[in-house]
């Protein structure tokens, strides 16, 4: 069953609608334009012959296997429902891994599966895979890892999204230091990719710290689609001359008094009119590991029919938790991990 149905859980019923591995038998959708309608239509795909309830009870009176839950934000009550129900849970939104803020909720969890006799995994493509997956396999590649590092370079000017305003784009310099972000308010399920990554290197976080953010201003107008905003034609927002265009993030988990692993978020409205011209480039995420030998990997999309990336974040989003579904379903009952999985210890490259 698919629980939401924003970008990511309409990926994953692309997916489900189409493959003979999975029958979908429910859909759950937060809005009355939605409720009754073909699950098949609102992914984009014509009529599969499903619709879609905005009932919440009537999702979990039915039977399946597993429920694939894509909210924006995770509702553990929610999610503990469905697993006493008997349902498995697999989920893009988290949380991922039992660290100090997400204990609570991964004993809850792991009572309802108890319960339920029922397992719960959380993943994505960061957190999920980029953060942790993927360090981990390239840290295959190591005889030292020193220092990892983790860049999310997001080209809002190549991908419009409705996340433009949530991130503080547009906003002063003054007003975005004042007020939280969407980003900020991320850090403690970043963190939690942190710790896959430490416990698969045999290490522990000791702490996560967070540097000031540095601030990128637009030195002109910036118009880009994606969001109701704007009266203009063809044009949903503007970032206005002089406020917030671009944005780098850093966060870094400690160990034995040293850095081990950082994370960068940087998000842009592009590479043009913006200072200072940081010049990002394309949607990716680049991986670096300082220590021996010293290695790169960068990840990003394929080509489209103009001859740049596409942004698939979405869909990788989706499939990195979808493709998990048929191993949590035949684990035993609890809340699984990726190295719960059988994913990725390393413990003896780092000294």
């Amino acid at each position: 069953m698919q629980w939401a149905t924003g970008s990511v859980g309409k990926a994953a019923l692309r997916h489900f609608a189409q493959s003979l591995v999975y029958e979908l038998v429910g859909v759950l959708v937060f809005s009355a334009e939605k409720a009754g309608k073909d699950a098949g239509e609102i992914a984009g795909i014509g009529p599969i012959g499903l619709a879609a309830t905005d009932d919440v009870e009537q999702i979990l009176a039915l039977d399946a296997d597993c429920v694939f839950y894509s909210p924006l934000w995770p509702d553990t009550d929610a999610v503990c429902r469905l697993l006493r129900s008997g349902k498995n849970v697999v989920t893009s939104t988290g949380p991922y891994y039992p660290t100090e803020i997400a204990k609570e909720d991964f004993a809850r969890i792991e009572q309802a599966c108890a319960e339920g006799g029922t397992s719960f995994h959380g993943g994505g493509i960061h957190p999920g895979y980029a953060g942790d997956l993927l360090p981990l396999t390239l840290a295959r590649l190591a005889s030292r890892v020193d220092h990892i590092h983790v860049h999310e370079v997001v080209n809002f000017r190549q991908e419009p999204s409705k996340y433009i305003e949530w991130t503080g784009m547009g906003k002063t310099p003054e007003q975005f230091r004042a007020e939280p972000a969407l980003l900020g308010a991320s850090v403690p399920y970043f963190a939690q990719s942190m710790a896959v990554i430490a416990d698969g290197l045999g290490r522990t976080v000791d702490e996560v710290t967070v540097a000031e953010i540095e601030l990128a201003t637009a030195t002109a107008d910036i118009h880009y689609t994606g969001t109701e905003t704007s009266d203009i034609p063809g044009v949903h927002g503007v970032v206005p001359a002089g406020t917030v265009a671009g944005q780098h993030h850093r966060w870094t988990a400690w160990s034995d008094g040293v850095p081990l692993i950082t994370f960068h978020a940087k998000y842009t409205m592009g590479d043009d009119d913006i200072e200072p011209a940081w010049n990002y480039g394309h949607s990716q995420y680049l991986l670096v590991i300082d220590g021996d030998p010293p290695t790169e990997l960068v990840l990003r999309a394929g080509a489209g029919p103009d001859g740049n990336p596409v942004y698939l974040g979405y869909t990788w989003t989706a499939m990195a938790a979808v493709n998990a579904i048929p191993a949590v379903v035949a684990a035993a009952p609890g809340p699984l991990g990726h190295l719960d999985l059988g994913l990725l210890r390393l413990p003896g490259v780092v000294h």
